[in-house]
């Protein structure tokens, strides 16, 4: 394919996003999220808000209901998962070749968060925490300190290289094209719960360690 370059989609009507919806990227940063979806519900007036993302950025998804769940109280949630299907578009970079077309088949997750009672009866539908493992953030200067910088080179501009643009944007409820293509107006089915398998056995490096030793 290195001869072919991707046809940027059109960017699908916006109208069909509402306020309270929020697409996750796998690029995004997670605390912008959080803090995006946290001000819908406690600052913007909305008793609901609406979580989505597709392939990549659906642990993260996951994650960011999670930690929203243990940040507000009285969240109910209601879960749902489906796929579609995407047609990319790839136009030739030189003369004699025909324009391609490829389809990838893509998860989809909605995670919705609301102050008000869901529906119940659908198998997607998760019931609010217990009071004690919701611990609502604190208005005012965080309680942490931080220590005195130790001597040596100076550390100014640090802060503006992590935050550079592009690296710590603020997510909007806009989509991009292929998100709001694809997630408007899908049927999903009831969500199913899936544990993850983390982390793996750390190498033994003490034969390698004895082995070099004896050599020399």
């Amino acid at each position: 394919m290195d001869r072919y370059v991707r046809v940027e989609q059109t960017r699908a009507e916006q109208s069909s996003i509402t306020d309270n919806e929020v697409c996750i990227m796998a690029a995004g940063q997670v605390r912008n999220y959080i803090t995006y979806a946290t001000s819908l519900l406690t600052e913007k007036g909305h008793d609901a808000v609406t979580l989505k993302g597709m392939g990549r950025a659906i642990n993260k998804t996951v994650t960011i209901a999670e930690i929203i769940k243990r940040r507000i109280p009285h969240l109910h949630q209601l879960t749902e998962i489906g796929s579609v299907n995407i047609t990319d578009t790839w136009e030739p970079l030189e003369e004699g070749l025909n324009t391609l077309e490829t389809t990838r088949h893509v998860s989809v997750i909605s995670i919705t968060l609301s102050k008000v009672q869901l529906d119940s009866s659908k198998a997607g539908y998760q019931q609010p925490l217990p009071e004690d493992q919701v611990k609502p953030l604190q208005e005012g200067p965080s309680s942490r300190t931080r220590a005195p910088p130790a001597a040596g080179p100076s550390t100014e501009g640090v802060h503006e290289q992590i935050t550079a643009p592009g690296t710590d944007e603020v997510p909007t409820a806009s989509c991009s094209s292929d998100v709001v293509a694809q997630l408007s107006n899908i049927h999903l089915n009831p969500a199913t719960a899936q544990s993850a398998n983390l982390g793996a056995p750390a190498p033994d490096l003490g034969s390698n360690i004895q082995g070099s030793s004896s050599q020399h």
